[in-house]
């Protein structure tokens, strides 16, 4: 039998966020991911914001994360010689004069006035704009370019096929000490996890070719994220009642008027996508081992600030399973544990 040390399941954000902090403290690692291209991941923009709400609250433990996550992808960057961290200013175009003044109230370190006007040859903003600074994740060269040192399985992982045994698990012809889920949207089927409440939603984006070039992302009720030559993504919807996972024509029309009421300029669309995304009840991530069924974790959950939250979440659990260190509660999946008994 082939011997590992863990085996994942996933290969999204938090699957590669783990399997890269794994691979760092000497681990060997086997990935089964069956690549599908509409998964959560792979259509996100990446977007890494540090304020949110109508109070422009700064995010959740965004000081101590934030700095741990630009750490983490310049040093990616580096070993697999591509370009996928960006630090961004989003601009906001306000929609309303009550937006304008809440921000001026609710000043924070990521947050400034302009000196001057953005676009305004480009953009329809009456009520003016603000700046925060931000970041996104290109995950189109992220993911792929990862993949590429890791080994992967490029198939679906049967769970009826798992053994779990008094060490470790087995499953056809390999071992490992434990099994991660970093599966996303496919938990709720989970044999082990599936009782947890998880709350998917899907998103549509649009990818548009617009005639101007910035580093900027620019926000109002639709957010424009720089690609390159012009293209942009520009998303997206938020639908709790949903049928499949396939774009759909009303989320279109939604987006395009969006795009309307913000852009001065023309458009043309050159994409539509759609996925399901993974989230959780608390909007924190799940991490760490079953309480009852110690060969088999989860790692998902990260939500709308994946890129910010999983590089330090994934590092926390590493040195939880390596080291036995206290996993914070935040994230601990044993917060859960009447579900999981």
């Amino acid at each position: 039998m082939q011997q590992y040390d863990y085996i994942l399941v996933g290969q999204g954000i938090a699957g590669t966020m783990l399997g890269w902090f794994l691979q760092q403290a000497g681990q060997q690692v086997l990935v089964f991911d069956d690549a599908r291209p509409a998964s959560a991941s792979r259509t996100a923009a990446g977007i890494i914001n540090p304020v949110s709400g109508r109070r422009f609250e700064t995010a959740w433990l965004y000081d101590m994360i934030y700095p741990f996550a630009g750490k983490t992808y310049r040093a990616m960057e580096n070993a697999l010689q591509i370009s996928c961290f960006h630090e961004r200013d989003i601009w906001n175009v306000w929609p309303s004069a009550q937006m304008r003044d809440a921000f001026a109230a609710c000043p924070t370190p990521y947050s400034q006035q302009p000196r001057e006007i953005r676009y305004a040859e480009e953009l329809q903003q009456p009520f003016g704009a603000g700046i925060v600074k931000g970041a996104n994740v290109q995950l189109g060269a992220l993911l792929p370019a990862w993949r590429k040192t890791a080994d992967v399985r490029t198939e679906h992982f049967d769970t009826e096929k798992l053994v779990l045994k008094e060490e470790g698990v087995e499953y056809e012809n390999l071992r490992a000490k434990a099994v991660i889920f970093c599966e996303g949207v496919e938990s709720p089927r989970n044999p082990w996890f599936g009782k947890l409440k998880f709350l998917p939603n899907k998103g549509e984006a649009l990818i548009v070719a617009l005639p101007f070039e910035t580093t900027d992302i620019i926000k109002k009720s639709i957010t424009l994220v720089p690609l390159d030559n012009e293209r942009y993504w520009a998303g997206a919807t938020f639908s709790w009642d949903y049928a499949d996972a396939a774009p759909t024509a009303p989320a279109r029309e939604t987006l395009e008027n969006q795009l309307r009421q913000l852009l001065k300029t023309d458009y043309q669309v050159l994409d539509h996508l759609a996925a399901i995304r993974p989230s959780g009840p608390d909007r924190r991530p799940m991490a760490g081992l079953h309480p009852r069924f110690p060969q088999v974790g989860i790692f998902n959950g990260m939500g709308s600030k994946g890129c910010s939250l999983a590089p330090w979440a994934a590092d926390v659990l590493v040195k939880n399973l390596l080291q036995k260190a206290p996993l914070p509660p935040e994230i601990d999946i044993k917060r859960y544990f009447n579900a999981l008994r």
